[in-house]
């Protein structure tokens, strides 16, 4: 009987951070949010998907006729179930680091903001302008004008003690 008093706790702990979340966006208190805003509030409950796996989750919550909102009634279960699940879980920080180091061919500890943007705009999933503006604004050391990564990926990864 103790584990499901444990799992039933899990559970409603787990509601409650979402529906604080689903609040901070919803503007009007009438348990909707934009749909524009659902990436920040999964990326927040410390879910990271890809683009597209994002679209799929958006799909799933806008009603058959999107209006541009998703509700919190369809919003609950289906974060609920993605927390539970752990899906989307934040890379590591060695995984990452990897990621900057194989970036850097000449092993030079840094990466020049060209260098970087343009990896992020002709590899892989595209970042937009707007993307590659704000990452930069916190990766690029400011008396040194190059991005100390190992700096820089210890400050963005997630602390995933849940």
């Amino acid at each position: 009987m103790a584990d499901k008093s444990n799992a039933e706790s899990i559970i409603a702990e787990t509601q409650k951070r979402i529906s604080n979340a689903f609040d901070v966006f919803d503007h009007e208190s009438n348990k909707t949010v934009d749909v524009r805003e659902i990436g920040t509030i999964i990326r927040s409950l410390g879910c990271f998907p890809s683009e597209a796996e994002l679209h799929d989750i958006i799909a799933e919550l806008e009603d058959e006729e999107p209006t541009g909102f998703v509700r919190y009634e369809k919003f609950l279960p289906t974060m609920t179930k993605i927390l539970l699940e752990r899906k989307f879980r934040p890379i590591t920080e060695d995984l990452l680091l990897q990621a900057f180091e194989v970036l850097d061919q000449q092993k030079k500890g840094h990466l020049e903001p060209e260098e970087l943007a343009k990896y992020l705009t002709q590899e892989g999933e595209p970042f937009t302008q707007e993307e590659i503006d704000e990452m930069l604004s916190a990766a690029v050391d400011p008396d040194k004008n190059v991005i100390l990564y190992k700096e820089f990926v210890s400050m963005m990864t997630f602390d995933d003690t849940r």
